[in-house]
C-alpha cells in the first residue's frame, strides 16, 4: 500500500514559469511531492512547448516531485505523435500520463507496458467496470494509477455516494488513487470558468484542510491534489501539517477547562472503543492513565450537543477522566464539557468507526 501524499496542479499554458517555480519551492517546503500538470495547447510549436515543459519538470524533479502530464487528445494530433509512442513525454521528464479518453481496454493494457515505464493514469470519476476491463487484458498493474476529475463549474462536482462507489472500484483492486481539493484563493485552472476545482461538490466552499481530512478519512484516496493554482502559503502550510492517517479534529476549548482535562484532550492518542454506541464516541484508555487525578464537577452547563467533547468528572466513579465525543444530545452532570469540534468538521464524526484512532488540535 502506498503512503499518502499531497500534490499541486500547474497550468503552464496559463501561467508564468517563474511563478510556477516559486509555487513549487513553497509546496516542497510543506511536504508536497506530486504535480498534476496540464498541457492544453501547442500553439508555440513543438520545440518551444518541449523546452518549456521539460525545464519546469526538471526543476520539479530536483525538488523531489513526480509529475503527471494531462494531455488533451487534440495535442497528440498537433504534435503528430500517437498513443503508441510515449517517448516525447518521457523526454520531457514526466512520470505519468493521464489518459483523457478511454479506449477498448486492450489498448490501455498494452500502453501500461510502454518501454519508457511511464505510469498510465486512468479517470476514476465514472462508476463503470472500466478498470476491470483493462486488467482483464493482463495489464501491467504496477504502472496503472487512478485519479478523479475536478469540476470548475459550481454544482457539477461529484456527489459523495457516487464518489465512494467509483473510488472503491479502484481501491478494492489495489490501484493507487487520487482526488482534487480546491484552494479558496487560487484563480488559475484549465478553463475560463473557475468556481474552484474540487472533485466533490460538497467541498467547494470548505477550508482546504477540511476537504483533505475528509478525502483521507474515506480511506479511498492515497493522494490529495490541489486542483487550482496558486494556493496560498497558509493553505499549503495547513495541508503540510495535516495528519494523513488519522482524523485530528480542530476544537475550541470550553470555559473553565482545567489542566488535567486539557492534557487528556490534547496530549493523548485517542481510540474509539470497539463495542461502539450511538450516544458518544468513547476513548476509555485515558481514564486508566489519569485514574489518580482529581477532576471536580464543572460549574459550566452539563447539557451537551453533537460535537461537544466531554470528560468524566469526580462524580463518575470508575469512568472518571474517560473522554467522550457527543453524537446525540443529552444531559449528564457527571461529565464536564472541555471543548467543541468546529462546525465545519462535524460531518467527519461519521468517519470514526470501531477502534479508529483520532486526536484533537487547536
Amino acid at each position: 500500500m502506498t503512503k499518502r501524499s499531497l500534490g499541486v496542479s500547474l497550468y503552464p499554458d496559463h501561467s508564468n514559469p517563474e511563478d510556477d517555480k516559486k509555487y513549487l519551492r513553497l509546496a516542497s517546503k510543506y511536504g508536497f511531492t506530486r504535480i498534476f500538470m496540464s498541457m492544453l495547447e501547442v500553439s508555440e510549436g513543438k520545440e518551444k512547448v518541449a523546452e518549456k515543459f521539460s525545464d519546469l519538470i526538471k526543476f520539479a524533479k530536483d525538488l523531489g516531485f513526480s509529475t503527471t502530464l494531462d494531455i488533451a487528445p487534440n495535442i497528440f494530433d498537433q504534435l503528430e505523435i500517437s498513443y503508441d509512442n510515449l517517448e516525447f513525454f518521457h523526454r520531457l521528464g514526466a512520470d505519468s500520463l493521464r489518459l483523457d479518453q478511454g479506449f477498448d481496454g486492450q489498448k490501455e493494457a498494452l500502453l501500461s507496458f510502454n518501454p519508457q515505464e511511464m505510469n498510465i493514469e486512468l479517470n476514476m470519476s465514472n462508476d463503470v467496470a472500466y478498470l476491470n476491463n483493462i486488467l482483464s487484458y493482463s495489464a501491467n498493474k504496477p504502472f496503472i494509477q487512478g485519479c478523479h476529475n475536478f469540476y470548475p463549474q459550481r454544482g457539477t462536482g461529484l456527489p459523495l455516494d457516487f464518489f465512494n462507489s467509483s473510488s472503491k472500484r479502484f481501491k478494492d483492486l489495489g490501484i493507487d488513487t487520487a482526488a482534487f481539493v480546491t484552494s479558496q484563493v487560487g484563480t488559475i485552472g484549465p478553463w475560463d470558468v473557475n468556481d474552484g476545482l474540487p472533485t466533490l461538490e460538497m467541498h467547494r466552499d470548505l477550508p482546504i484542510d477540511i476537504q483533505a481530512k475528509h478525502l483521507f478519512a474515506t480511506n479511498l484516496i492515497d493522494c490529495v491534489i490541489i486542483g487550482n493554482a496558486y494556493a496560498s502559503e497558509a493553505e499549503l502550510h495547513r495541508l503540510g501539517l495535516l495528519n494523513r492517517y488519522q482524523l485530528t479534529f480542530d476544537v475550541d476549548l470550553a470555559n473553565g477547562i482545567n489542566d488535567v482535562e486539557q492534557d487528556i484532550l490534547l496530549d493523548n492518542q485517542h481510540v474509539r472503543r470497539g463495542d461502539i454506541t450511538d450516544l458518544v464516541i468513547r476513548s476509555t484508555e485515558v481514564r486508566k492513565i489519569y485514574k489518580k487525578y482529581s477532576n471536580p464537577v464543572s460549574s459550566e452547563s452539563h447539557d451537551f450537543k453533537r460535537g461537544d467533547v466531554v470528560i468524566g468528572n469526580d462524580e463518575f466513579g470508575k469512568y472518571k477522566n474517560e473522554l467522550q465525543v457527543v453524537l446525540e444530545d443529552h444531559t449528564d452532570n457527571r461529565k464536564n464539557k472541555v471543548a467543541e469540534i468546529a462546525q465545519d468538521e462535524l460531518f467527519l464524526l461519521d468517519y470514526v468507526g470501531p477502534w479508529d484512532k483520532f486526536k484533537f488540535g487547536r
